[in-house]
């Protein structure tokens, strides 16, 4: 495994391994295909936020709520966007040191149209991640639905951003991050956007406490053709979200999107396969959530795997994430309201883990090693992954806990009364309704 080319890595790592003003200095020209992919795939991945993950997560919650969730992704779609520009992409990408970039990139007053990063523009790839940016914090809205501030989702939004996001981001896609260098392979965000974004989830879901009437009183969801509405576009963003992560229109991207959309469709039919056995009938709901995880578990694997390992990696996705699901709500009585943490959370643990053990492009292939190369070769690998995975998954624990506990402070609590609640947040923080019937 040692041998393989891994674009994602070695472009960034020619990037950001010097400062900005060099990168403006170099003789390099654009290519116009790759350009137009990663441009196509910037759109991609913000159409998965605005609208398919807000129609996602509006479909799940209650009537009452709607307009809730989708203000809060809309609204952190808009926050992002500008922390980006102001400091986050610098800290993010900028050279540094091991653990954070720096400021040389501060407001992207530094990134011409003329820039490149390796082929394409600067300017695209600072959008590029851009996006990646917004959906993280958005996907952790899922926990705390129905029941937040929505003064308190902001603030706590940006402190997140800059101390979550951010320094995982540059610990493992720039080119001076520490996890970089030790070789960690996540081609498209297992630790970096889903790992933090489901630990933070459970985290949030911990501290805020249950919904008012939970585990028992029914919150079906209000709207499940809005919800696969959204599931759909998330599964036809997810192929910028990984195949785009080649930063090429190459054999690499190629390969991506055809694992992504494997590991999707048997994500999807192991979970329902598994919830019919045990239910009695296959539900809408459980094939467009085994779906999700499944995108969210071939992500940091989608660059280095073949379509065998991409089968076996959605299928485990759709199985585990299932128990987890059952073991959260009903075992551990923990209110992760749209099941974030045990879909995105433990995916992109699964998906992290397994990228080390099926990185190769046809499955069980050592690279041409020989056997007992190839698995002293896997085993290494396995203990940079599990590495990741650990320091990922702890950092983003004791931090995210701390960011709330400030947050409701300066909001004098995290939740909404109960009468808030009680009467939906639509009505009680924006004064609007999702239906006029």
């Amino acid at each position: 495994m040692k041998t393989m080319n891994f674009p994602i890595q070695m472009l960034l790592g020619a990037i950001l391994a010097i400062p900005a003003q060099s990168v403006f200095a170099q003789e390099a020209s654009l290519n116009a295909a790759n350009t137009a992919w990663i441009l196509t795939s910037t759109a991609l991945v913000l159409f998965m936020t605005l609208p398919g993950l807000a129609l996602f997560y509006g479909g799940l919650v209650r009537v009452k709520n709607i307009l809730s969730v989708l203000m809060q992704c809309f609204a952190i779609a808009c926050l992002v966007s500008l922390l980006w520009l102001i400091a986050g992409y610098s800290l993010a990408f900028g050279t540094g040191n091991a653990w954070i970039g720096d400021f040389s990139m501060v407001f992207m007053a530094s990134i011409s149209e003329d820039a490149l990063a390796g082929d394409i523009p600067l300017s695209l790839h600072a959008m590029y991640q851009m996006t990646f940016a917004i959906i993280t914090p958005a996907l952790i809205v899922g926990a705390f639905a129905e029941r937040m501030k929505f003064s308190s989702m902001l603030i706590f939004s940006a402190l997140w951003l800059f101390a979550v996001y951010i320094p995982v981001c540059h610990w493992v896609w720039a080119g001076s991050g520490w996890l970089f260098e030790k070789g960690l392979l996540d081609f498209a965000g297992g630790t970096v956007v889903h790992i933090t974004a489901g630990v933070a989830a459970l985290v949030a879901a911990i501290v805020l406490g249950k919904r008012n009437g939970f585990p028992t009183t029914a919150m079906p969801p209000h709207n499940m053709t809005m919800t696969v509405t959204g599931a759909g576009m998330l599964w036809v963003g997810w192929f910028g979200f990984n195949a785009g992560s080649a930063l090429a229109a190459n054999g690499n991207a190629a390969m991506a999107m055809l694992v992504t959309h494997i590991s999707a469709a048997a994500g999807a039919l192991a979970w329902m396969a598994i919830e019919w056995m045990r239910f009695r009938k296959p539900s809408v709901l459980g094939i467009v959530t085994g779906m999700v995880a499944g995108l969210g578990t071939i992500t940091p694997a989608s660059g280095y795997v073949g379509p065998g390992g991409a089968l076996i990696i959605g299928l485990a996705a759709g199985i585990i994430c299932f128990v987890m699901t059952q073991l959260v709500k009903r075992v551990w009585k923990i209110d992760d309201s749209l099941d974030v943490f045990p879909v995105h959370g433990i995916g992109g643990v699964l998906g992290t883990i397994l990228a080390g053990v099926f990185a190769s492009t046809e499955l069980g292939a050592f690279s041409g090693q020989g056997f007992a190369a190839g698995i002293n070769s896997m085993s290494e690998q396995l203990g940079v992954q599990l590495l990741g995975v650990i320091v990922t998954f702890v950092y983003t624990a004791i931090v995210t806990y701390v960011l709330l506990k400030l947050t409701g402070v300066f909001t004098s609590g995290l939740r909404v009364t109960k009468e808030e609640e009680t009467i939906g947040l639509d009505l009680s923080l924006h004064e609007e309704d999702g239906y006029k019937l």
